[in-house]
């Protein structure tokens, strides 16, 4: 079995060392993004649009201003980034940007997660340069950091997001290696049935580098990271029942904390289950990945007290 360090060691040589596209013989930026596309660039982008969290995280966390931002829906834009967006065009859900608005902003670089701009990717690309990320595992993370990094002219500074990222992991990582591995659950949904989330999603990717053991288990298909989980009933969660619950936002009441089975899990009768903010849906940003392991390390590596919300 591959080690912790072995791993961790494994992803900083296949994001930082290995050769990366850039700059041409030209001085054009050239970059391969998640759908193989080559984008070119003749010059860093300094009016990027975001369709996507990543796009507006990563912009800002190099110093660069998004010139428009998608949100979630009714919820908004996530509170992280919010004041740092005070201003900044909107444009609709994710799955179904303005490109009306996105056009009257003359951006010169759009960033966008893949699987929601499939449909209007030729569009998009008739308004600015896409670069369409996959933004679903750690992986996919450091590559996108590292890829957008060079799009903003700001290269050095993304390989150093990445570099202190990676060692924060491993340092928390050996904190909590001399713990047995508590069982955790990541939840969404507001219906009777929650969601579960696979272990290669990037939260609970996390949590399992960390020593945690994710019951949601591997993905049938690793190789094209979809679906991300998969509907679980309460009485299979009580088969599991984990240690920990986590559950994402929701606009709705959640209904599976109504069945009766709930109160049985062990999570819930030991206090252990709690609301995490809006940045574990879309955490591959290099500030919403900072933040994840800042509420993993108060929650559930040092024994700080937490309100549990169930």
């Amino acid at each position: 079995m591959i080690s912790l360090r072995q791993q961790i060691n494994r992803i900083l040589i296949v994001a930082l060392l290995s050769p990366v596209p850039g700059l041409s013989a030209e001085s054009d930026i050239r970059l391969t993004d998640d759908r193989g596309d080559t984008l070119r660039l003749s010059a860093p982008a300094v009016r990027p649009a975001a369709i996507s969290t990543f796009g507006a995280d990563v912009a800002l966390a190099l110093g660069r201003t998004p010139v428009a931002v998608t949100d979630y829906g009714i919820e908004g834009v996530p509170d992280y980034l919010a004041s740092q967006l005070v201003g900044v065009a909107g444009l609709g859900p994710r799955h179904q940007p303005n490109l009306e608005v996105l056009s009257s902003v003359r951006p010169d670089l759009v960033i966008g997660i893949r699987r929601y701009t499939e449909k209007d990717g030729d569009q998009i690309s008739t308004i600015a340069p896409l670069l369409a990320l996959d933004l679903i595992t750690v992986d996919d993370s450091l590559r996108a950091v590292s890829l957008a990094g060079q799009a903003l002219g700001a290269a050095e500074e993304a390989s150093e997001f990445n570099q202190n990222f990676l060692a924060r992991v491993q340092e928390l990582a050996e904190l909590n290696s001399n713990k047995t591995e508590p069982t955790v659950a990541l939840l969404t949904s507001g219906s009777e049935t929650p969601f579960l989330y696979y272990d290669h999603f990037l939260p609970t990717a996390m949590l399992e580098q960390l020593n945690f053991d994710n019951i949601g288990g591997a993905p049938p298909n690793p190789a094209s990271g979809i679906p991300l989980g998969y509907r679980i009933s309460l009485e299979a969660l009580l088969g599991f029942d984990p240690d920990i619950i986590l559950l994402l936002p929701t606009s709705r009441q959640r209904a599976f904390t109504l069945n009766p089975i709930w109160p049985y899990l062990t999570a819930v009768r030991n206090d252990n289950v709690y609301e995490v903010p809006h940045y574990w849906k879309e955490g591959a940003g290099p500030k919403a990945r900072e933040l994840i392991l800042d509420d993993i390390q108060r929650l559930l590596l040092t024994g700080t007290p937490a309100e549990s919300t169930e």
